[in-house]
């Protein structure tokens, strides 16, 4: 589903039943959501009208799913061989003014329920991160517990169900992580989510929204959202009102330094939250940023839980001239569903401790600030020197004529690897290779700039901030020949 109120109510409504809810990325062809479906051993789907043509081509393919719930998005009528989502929720419904009847799954409810966060990770077919229901409800609660004051004593759940919550909005697709972890943090404040019914991201879209419910926080996914949101505010900046806004939450890609600056000359009061974390590992790390500080790129203050460690086990301190990967404990996933192998390399047991180590690499200066490098699974070594893509690509972004920007290694006979890079122009620009390979060499060593730069109409970064790096590499080695 797209983002709308039947997919939080069918995800707690999951929980309630004691079963594991799934998440399904809508962009998927119908193979990919065979191989999920069928992983993930799912039983029901619930699903927009508009996928009914898709589903229908693949029913016969997972035999295993029973229900199929299909929620109205005036696309068409409901299928014969589905159930309508709005007489399924009343089926259970009392004639008094209490609502619904107390159901449950026979089978019960415990903390070890899971949750399941399918990922497309770097590499090979989309994981299924565990998470039990207990570890994730205590690693979300935890940041409101620290900036909340003290319940008093008495009825607390009363007591906020009583005063109005804050107002989250989900920009960022609820079907990946940092969408539906945001929004699941605010409802534990007992807040209100808010979602957009626009397909696509649309800047006017969202602002129109944030000033008609006074939204309070949103999240989103680096400058591939805010940049666009940027652009409307420059172009008309008195046309919202904006001060409700307070907190800007973005995981998956990182803010440019320049994107957050810009950002705060609209609302002052604003914060912005970069935040380190993943589908394995929540809260690694955050860059927080107001009108009053400094804005930076790519540099990040270390949650209590979290150590950089070197691949050897070894924990690096401040001021090491050494790289390592970003490494978190406490509450964190049981492992891959169905992946043992896969669970071993990123949960690692070392010196007694389990650590989750989902492939994020950085250094960490003297004062303590991280900075991070990128996946280790994507690393470039060109002659010698292995070269992060994420480090370059947000120095690309920088330049004045690029939207986003996406960096691949292809064979080369000199270097082994050439580093290229793919480059979206900003509306009405044109993208200059010497000018780009120039300004790389001007703020990096020169052996991390692109050897060659391809303009390309997008990038194709997906909601969650992830790039198709094998589909990338193919269209870099079909555009050189």
């Amino acid at each position: 589903m797209y983002n709308c109120p039947q997919y939080l109510e069918s995800l707690f409504a999951t929980f309630k039943a004691g079963l594991a809810p799934v998440n399904t990325n809508y962009r998927y062809t119908a193979d990919e959501l065979v191989y999920i479906w069928d992983n993930a051993d799912v039983v029901a789907v619930v699903f927009h009208g508009i996928f009914a043509e898709t589903i229908e081509q693949l029913r016969h393919r997972v035999p295993r799913i029973v229900l199929w719930l299909w929620v109205d998005d005036h696309s068409g009528a409901c299928p014969s061989w589905a159930t309508d989502y709005e007489a399924a929720a009343h089926l259970g419904t009392s004639t008094n003014v209490s609502g619904p009847s107390n159901v449950s799954g026979p089978w019960g409810r415990t903390g070890d329920d899971l949750l399941l966060l399918y990922t497309g990770g770097t590499t090979g077919m989309p994981k299924g991160v565990m998470w039990r229901q207990e570890d994730l409800f205590l690693t979300l609660d935890s940041t409101n517990k620290k900036r909340l004051p003290p319940v008093p004593e008495g009825d607390p759940i009363g007591d906020r169900s009583t005063k109005p919550g804050p107002r989250n909005l989900p920009a960022a697709p609820l079907m990946h992580g940092t969408g539906l972890f945001n929004a699941m943090s605010n409802l534990m404040v007992a807040g209100c989510i808010v979602t957009m019914p626009g397909r696509k991201f649309e800047p006017t879209e969202l602002l129109d929204t944030i000033e008609k419910y006074q939204i309070n926080s949103m999240s989103i996914v680096g400058d591939a959202f805010a940049k666009p949101i940027l652009r409307a505010l420059d172009a008309e900046p008195s046309r919202w009102d904006l001060s409700s806004l307070r907190v800007i939450v973005s995981s998956g890609v990182m803010f440019a330094a320049e994107t957050k600056a810009g950002l705060l000359r609209h609302s002052e009061r604003l914060i912005m939250v970069d935040a380190l974390g993943s589908s394995e590992a929540i809260g690694m790390a955050q860059n927080t940023t107001s009108a009053a500080g400094d804005s930076k790129t790519a540099s990040f203050e270390l949650g209590p839980n979290t150590k950089i460690l070197t691949e050897d086990g070894r924990e690096l301190h401040p001021g090491s001239d050494e790289i390592g990967r970003v490494a978190l404990k406490g509450n964190t996933p049981i492992g891959y569903y169905k992946d043992p192998e896969k669970s071993a390399k990123t949960f690692q047991v070392i010196n007694g401790v389990r650590w989750s180590i989902p492939g994020d690499w950085a250094s960490i200066d003297a004062d303590g600030t991280v900075r991070l490098l990128g996946r280790g699974s994507q690393c470039i070594n060109t002659g010698g020197e292995k070269v992060y893509p994420e480090e370059v690509e947000e120095a690309l972004k920088l330049h004045p004529t690029v939207a986003d920007a996406a960096v691949v290694g292809v064979p080369d006979e000199r270097f082994g690897q050439a580093i290229t890079a793919l480059v979206e122009p900003l509306p009405g620009q044109t993208i200059v290779e010497a000018d780009l390979i120039a300004f790389i060499k001007k703020h990096h060593a020169a052996y991390k700039a692109p050897k060659r730069v391809i303009s390309i109409a997008t990038v194709g970064r997906a909601g969650n901030g992830k790039l198709d790096y094998k589909a990338l590499t193919e269209i870099a080695l079909k555009s050189l020949g």
